[in-house]
Order: structure tokens, then sequence, then C-alpha cells
């Protein structure tokens, strides 16, 4: 984690540790011990029943035996960033005063990698704690371009994931976000405007507009976060890491005939490097 005695500049240690800036000055209201074990049971279920709103989630941890109101599941769904998903997960609100762009991958082919990215935040549990992730995936296919872990909801660890994307793999033709306000700022725009990158944004709560992404959150989750318990940020980055890796690498994908995201991914890259 940060240490502030230490000599080094607290934002060189923050790109070293590969966190938002905005995560070392932030100081997080600590969540009981019972609330984490609710938060977590909680992300469990909207995994498996994401169209359960608070009353639901109440009722259902009532018959798991948890004496939970109504109100206390709503305060915790809001510190986790979840609703229903007749209403697209509060991940990322939007902001009313940034502008939306269309969505526009509506009836488009999507037929080769760097034609589409796409991204979102999801919640993740810890030991003691939480934090969020960002993850940038190609669209065609499905690999994790870039990724990054913050205790806030800031746009910063988003700009911070787009840009090692790009730095790492070039330019998308269309990056697709739903409404959150990260994706809707102005620096969050800007930085796609000015690489030529063209925008498309869900339409709202229409969450299957984002669906890849939301299949990687699933598979993050039962195959490598729920089977953990993070004891700190750095422990949670460096499990992570290692999962990344082998989703890219070495899970096989039903979709692509067993093949993996890497291989779909640099293959097809090959071949049209050398049609050209």
């Amino acid at each position: 984690m940060i240490d502030r005695t230490h000599k080094l500049p607290v934002v060189r240690q923050c790109q070293l540790l590969q966190l938002a800036r905005s995560s070392a000055y932030y100081t997080p209201q600590p969540a009981t011990p019972e609330d984490l074990v609710l938060m977590r049971r909680m992300d469990e279920l909207h995994l498996e029943h994401p169209f359960a709103g608070s009353r639901m989630l109440r009722d259902m941890l009532r018959l798991e035996g948890r004496n939970i109101g109504r109100k206390h599941v709503s305060t915790l769904m809001k510190k986790m960033g979840i609703e229903a998903l007749y209403r697209k997960p509060n991940t990322s609100r939007r902001h009313a005063a940034h502008p939306i762009h269309p969505y526009l991958l509506r009836d488009l082919k999507i037929d080769r990698p760097n034609q589409v990215w796409a991204t979102d935040i999801t919640y993740i549990p810890m030991r003691r704690g939480f934090v969020y992730l960002v993850a940038v995936v190609d669209w065609f296919s499905r690999r994790v371009m870039s990724w990054r872990l913050s205790n806030t909801l800031t746009t910063d660890f988003c700009l911070d994931a787009v840009r090692e994307a790009i730095a790492r793999h070039g330019t998308p033709e269309i990056f697709n976000t739903d409404q959150g306000s990260q994706f809707t700022s102005s620096d969050f725009t800007q930085l796609l405007k000015d690489n030529g990158i063209l925008i498309s944004m869900d339409g709202k709560g229409a969450w299957r507009d984002n669906v890849f992404v939301e299949r990687l959150w699933r598979t993050i989750k039962y195959d490598e976060v729920y089977l953990k318990a993070y004891e700190s940020i750095p422990h949670a980055k460096a499990s992570l890491g290692q999962f990344v890796t082998f989703y890219n690498s070495q899970r096989p994908h039903q979709a692509f005939d067993g093949k993996t995201p890497d291989m779909i991914y640099f293959a097809d890259l090959s071949q049209r490097n050398l049609a050209a």
C-alpha cells in the first residue's frame, strides 16, 4: 500500500502500484465485519439475480436467516454501486450535465480486433473492505486489454486503464461505455476524441448493450474473486493480475471453439498485417 513516510513521492508510488491517485488521498468509511459479510452475499445474489431490487434482496437474505431491513439493504447497495438491472448497475451513475453519445453497435458486424473496445466498472469484495475494478475489453476477441483497481469511483482510474490499453495496443475504431458519470465526463470523452476514437454509449438501462463485459465480470467473480479473500489492495491486484493473464492466454472459450482470447486477438491481427 501507499507509504506516506517513504521518500518516494505518493504520486510515483501510485504509478508503480498502478493505483488511482485519488486512492492515496481518500479515507473510506470502514464497513463493519457484519456488513462486509452481507455485501459479499448481496454481490453473489446480484450476479445470480440481476433483476432483484432492495425489497427482493432483503427477502432473499431473510430466507437465509439474516435479519435485515430494506433500508439497510438499500444503503449497502448504494455503497457497492449496484441496482436492479431494469436500471443499469449503479457503479457508474449518469451525470445530468454531461452529454450522451448514441449507441453505435446496433446491427454492426464486429469481425476484427481493435474494431470495438468496451469498458465498465464492478465491485470487488475483500476480507476487510472492497475495491472497484475497471477493465477495457476488445469486443471481438473478449481479450482484457487493461484494467485498474481503485477504492473510489472517480474518473482517473478509468482514464489510466484506457491510456494503458492505447499505449500497448493502439486505438480502437469505436469505444463503448455505459452512461456513467466517469465515462460521460469531459476528461474521458476528450481522451477518446484526441485519439480519433468514435464514442458509443449504451441506451439507458440497456445493460445488454455491453454484454461481453458483463460476462467477464461473471467469470472473474466465480472463477477468482469468490474463491479468494483478498487481504489488501496489493493482494487483490496481484491475484487479479494472475487471473487476467490466465483468462487471456490459457482459459478456453466455447464461443471460439476452445481457443483463448489471446489466440483470437493476435492471430487475426497477424493475418491482417500479412494481408496488408
